[in-house]
């Protein structure tokens, strides 16, 4: 088919799609299932086998392998099952954990996928665009990204910008119009827009011709190729932690077993042993550990309404110092009502909130109706038919779909007894010059029945009066006099006194030389101000805590926004985001800054009121350059630049366009300031557990090396043999690391400072915690096998059993210590109850393997008498409740 060629109502014939109810959605579904999802063809994954056997290439498991094999040669077979026995479950151990990684990062691909609006079953609705099919009706405004290739079948200035494929980055003018010339290249092609390209301005509808790999995107799919695996900077550090931890340990290990082998001991038992050993003291399994905290972690984050698109984001929240948010539906609820007009030098009230289209209009105590007011009802229906926005009952709801300044006017009207459907048939829309941040106004031309043609204007009101020669007062048109322009800005004020957002509408009468080919700057000069509308978005009850909380956390709130400076200050006031001292910047103020002047004073700065999106970046740098770690909030397109260069991006997932929110690395699903105050405090909670686990592991290993390391100087037996150091390894190790990642936030974390970005992994006393914890570990183990084993020297086994016990109790009670920075007496043992279930299972385990004949003489046990657990007990307690309480922790802090 040339889709540019034909007309519109030949194109929804060849996609037998129907304009007036779009597709149903039992149709839809099935050409979803003929033709598939509208995605490119992602490369194959390495399937559960191939993932499963890359668990072995670890290079310290391929030498246990080998040392197994040689245990096998020399008849040792007991040893030998049980070395491939451990092995084997560490690998599925490995395996679940990088499957459950893997499926959580498909999750979020799915929730952070772009959204479309289609009309199905004569509704507007949003899906995943991956669900588009061939004939749907989709409506795309300025921001969104389109979902798939599409015929135009309506334009409203509509520009795409198209250098995705075309590497043309002015954006192109698009219309509904057909082109007769059949080979033209892709940029040619005005009435059509393609997958992967962005809407730049105005809106329009198209009707889907191609989905999927048959898109001109799929055609050059090579190019979209931009999924990579992410290491975050924590995970990079704990690579190179590794390598160094990989040398320090095979040296050790040599040393040990060179130690035994010069004293005597069995050179295979020594080469097993010092296997064993480097495979326990390397924790292998750390990067995997991270990346499942990290990403059970992220889970929980989507429980409170937060998505992490950029893994890096989860560490980078906990270094946040600033947070720059949007006012509009962030910190207030984004239900915009309007509460007062002014007309012709009178103000009215207007009662009711939200969506729902009741209400009273009053003049000072007195009900009225609008019509007994004919200005009145002209601002009424003028804003009504310049705004795009609709209410609709769901579910006994009033939903609006669409602006929601838009919808406060729409509902307004709809309060006076008007409704589109009326207006439409009175008037009809001919052009729009849809709104943009620049110019901050918009304007249609309407014409009505009698053939006459309007400019309705709407827009801030600084802006459209300074654009108007003339006024309605008293229901007459006159001049826009110093005095009555002086009445106008008295107006404004005290309506953002009363933190009210003020839109001012305003219309011009064209002639019949005016036709449809009129420029916006003509349509948008010498109009004649109606009047002007104070509408109100109430804060959220919950920001004003969240605000709370996160100066407490040492975490600084910037309210951004384009409202009036009044406005601005009286919500900010209200959130308690503006000190007595606070400063309020505007952005005409910030215009004539340079980045550094603004830096010397933006630590006193609170509130940047009037401001554009380009503003945004130069408050990001400013902040950046004072040494601070920023997060910016953002849902437009010209928000995309400071989202990108702030330390943490975050959108909005309700208002967000397609642009935001794959420039960020956050988005808010609910649109809400609290969730970042969340996030953050999830954020910190997920680092602070890695180095919980890290902590736990690295001590549990210098333990296990210095145990043998100190027997080998002593010329000592081997205090544990191979099979229970690879057991100690797996369980004791293992199961509790992993619930230490899901252990809950302690009760400071959002009550210190954020963290520094580039503090080390080891900061904060945690190196010392490592050794001082794994030297007494290691003591303490060594200790009971010496005694026990200088009270019946014949009976070997009983002595390492009595150390194995003792190493597995002094792990599982470290674990309770490292939930805390301080003292293992700071937490409820109880909190974490994935954490006691590892501690008993890890229990239970040892016992089986002490008491349970058929496994004892693979791991070389007999039974402990009753007598010698006092022992165990005690000497396994020391390592955590001796330095909870001596001097040594004050190193600690």
């Amino acid at each position: 088919m040339i889709w540019h060629k034909l007309t519109i109502q030949e194109v929804m014939e060849s996609v037998h799609s129907n304009a007036e109810r779009g597709l149903e959605e039992e149709e839809a579904q099935k050409r979803l299932k003929k033709d598939g999802y509208n995605e490119m063809q992602e490369a194959e994954r390495a399937s559960a086998f191939i993932l499963f056997i890359s668990q072995f290439k670890d290079f310290m498991v391929l030498v246990l392998l080998v040392a197994t094999l040689v245990s096998a040669l020399l008849g040792e077979y007991i040893d030998a099952i049980a070395i491939i026995a451990i092995v084997l479950l560490n690998g599925v151990l490995g395996f679940i954990q990088e499957r459950k990684a893997e499926k959580s990062l498909d999750a979020l691909k799915e929730l952070s996928a772009p959204f479309v609006s289609v009309y199905r079953n004569g509704e507007w609705t949003k899906i995943p665009s991956k669900q588009l099919v061939v004939g749907d009706i989709v409506k795309f405004s300025s921001g969104d990204r389109i979902g798939a290739d599409m015929r135009i079948i309506e334009a409203n200035g509509l520009e795409v910008e198209e250098s995705a494929l075309t590497g043309e980055s002015v954006p192109v003018l698009k219309n509904e119009v057909p082109i007769m010339n059949e080979d033209i290249g892709i940029g040619d092609k005005v009435n059509m827009v393609f997958m992967g390209t962005l809407v730049t301005r105005g809106s329009g509808v198209g009707v889907v011709v191609h989905t999927g790999m048959k898109t001109a995107m799929g055609q050059i799919a090579n190019l979209l190729q931009t999924a990579e695996t992410m290491m975050t900077p924590l995970q990079r550090k704990l690579e190179q932690l590794g390598k160094i931890l990989i040398v320090v340990a095979l040296l050790l290990t040599v040393l040990v077993v060179l130690i035994g082998i010069i004293q005597g001991h069995d050179m295979y038992k020594m080469f097993l042993a010092g296997v064993s050993l480097a495979v326990a003291a390397i924790p292998e399994g750390l990067p995997a550990i991270v990346t499942v905290a990290l990403s059970l972690g992220v889970q929980r984050m989507i429980k409170k309404k937060s998505i992490v698109r950029k893994l890096p984001a989860v560490e980078t929240l906990g270094c946040a110092s600033v947070i720059c948010s949007d006012k509009t539906g962030t910190m207030t609820q984004n239900k915009m009502t309007v509460t007062h007009i002014w007309v012709g030098g009178k103000m009215w009230g207007v009662t009711g909130t939200g969506y729902e289209p009741s209400g009273e209009f009053l003049t000072g105590d007195r009900t009225v109706h609008p019509n007994e007011d004919k200005a009145l009802m002209q601002i009424l229906s003028f804003g009504m038919l310049a705004s795009q926005a609709e209410i609709r009952m769901k579910a006994s709801d009033y939903i609006l779909d669409g602006d929601p300044t838009e919808g406060a006017l729409v509902v307004a009207g709809m309060k006076a007894g008007l409704t589109k459907e009326k207006l439409v048939e009175q008037f009809s829309v001919i052009k729009e010059f849809p709104f943009d941040s620049t110019r901050k106004m918009m304007s249609v031309i309407v014409q009505d029945q009698g053939g006459k043609r309007y400019v309705i204007a709407k827009g801030a009101p600084d802006v459209l009066v300074s654009n108007c020669h003339d006024v309605l007062w008293d229901g007459r048109k006159e001049s826009l006099s110093n005095r009555k322009h002086t009445d106008i800005q008295d107006t404004i004020e005290q309506l953002a006194n009363r933190a009210l957002r003020t839109i001012a509408i305003a219309y011009k009468p064209l002639t019949n030389e005016q036709g449809s080919n009129i420029t916006q700057w003509e349509a948008e000069r010498n109009l004649t101000l109606i009047g002007i509308t104070g509408m109100i978005d109430p804060p959220r009850k919950e920001v004003k805590k969240a605000v709370a909380d996160c100066k407490q956390a040492g975490i600084k709130t910037v309210m951004i926004t384009g409202d009036h400076v009044m406005t601005a200050r009286a919500i900010a006031k209200e959130l308690n985001i503006l000190p007595p001292n606070g400063k309020v910047l505007d952005g005409q103020t910030l215009s004539n800054m340079t980045v550094e002047e603004l830096e010397s004073v933006i630590d006193e700065v609170y509130v940047f009121a009037r401001v554009s999106p380009e503003h945004k970046l130069k408050i990001v740098k400013a902040f950046q350059n004072r040494g601070h770690v920023v997060a910016m909030t953002g849902d437009g397109v010209n928000d995309a630049p400071a989202i990108k260069a702030s330390d943490i991006g975050i959108s909005m997932g309700i208002t967000g366009t397609d642009v935001a929110k794959e420039a960020s690395s956050l988005i808010l699903v609910d649109d809400n300031f609290a969730t970042i105050q969340d996030a953050i405090k999830e954020g910190r909670n997920i680092y602070e557990n890695i180095r919980k686990f890290i902590r736990y592991l690295l001590a549990s290993n210098v333990g296990e090396i210095l145990v043998m390391l100190f027997a080998m100087i002593l010329a000592l037996p081997l205090p544990l043999v191979p099979v229970q150091i690879l057991w100690v390894n797996l369980v004791t190790d293992g199961l509790p690391a992993m619930a230490l990642g899901l252990d809950p936030a302690e009760g400071n974390v959002m009550k210190r400072g954020p963290r520094h970005p580039k503090e080390g992994i080891f900061a904060r006393g945690l190196g010392w915690k490592i050794l001082s914890r794994g030297f007494l570990i290691g003591t303490m183990t060594l200790l009971t096998f010496m005694i026990v084993y200088a009270r019946d020297p014949e009976n070997l086994a009983y002595a390492q059993t009595a150390a194995f016990s003792t190493l597995v109790l002094a792990q599982l009670i470290l674990v309770f210590d490292c939930r805390s920075e301080k003292s293992i007496f700071e937490r409820n043992p109880f909190s974490n109850p994935y954490l006691i279930a590892a501690v008993i299972s890890s229990l239970l385990l040892m016992l089986v393997v002490i008491y349970y004949p058929p496994l004892q003489p693979i791991f070389h046990t007999v039974p402990i008498q009753k007598h010698d657990w006092l022992l165990i007990a005690a000497l396994s307690s020391v390592p955590t409740f001796l330095l909870a309480g001596s001097l040594l922790t004050r190193k600690d802090k």
